[in-house]
């Protein structure tokens, strides 16, 4: 495994992410934010925060894959929501789950979490980035 999370002692135990990221291994695979968009430039769940959550974590893996690596490869996720609110917080939780669900993997929240303004185009509520460390 290239990534090894952990939460040490000295730091809170927060049970939603770890405070830290191991990361070895040969080649550091930047993926850009990731929107709600199909393979074809077609927005998924346009005014869905779920949906759209769980199409940017698919199109992270499809990214992530085309790189040759996986979610187990992420040392960091960053997600950006348009008008954040902490009551959207399991809106965010689902889109993760599905997403997860669908990958056949454990969920994996982000280590960042930022409200912005807006994103590049009205429809899109959320975008997702990742760093990874692959073999």
């Amino acid at each position: 495994m290239t990534v090894t999370l952990v939460n040490p002692d000295g730091l809170p135990q927060i049970d939603a992410y770890q405070q830290v990221s191991i990361a070895t291994g040969s080649k550091l695979v930047f993926i850009a934010g990731q929107v709600a968009w199909d393979a074809d430039g077609v927005t998924v769940g346009e005014g869905d925060l779920a949906a759209q959550v769980e199409q940017c974590y698919l199109n992270v893996a499809t990214a992530l894959a085309a790189a040759g690596g996986s979610f187990e490869n992420v040392a960091k996720l960053t997600v950006h929501v348009v008008d954040w609110t902490p009551r959207k917080m399991p809106l965010l939780l689902e889109g993760i789950a599905r997403a997860a669900a669908k990958l056949g993997i454990t969920p994996v929240p982000p280590a960042t979490l930022l409200g912005v303004a807006a994103l590049d185009v009205p429809d899109h509520l959320v975008e997702v980035e990742a760093t990874a460390v692959v073999d």
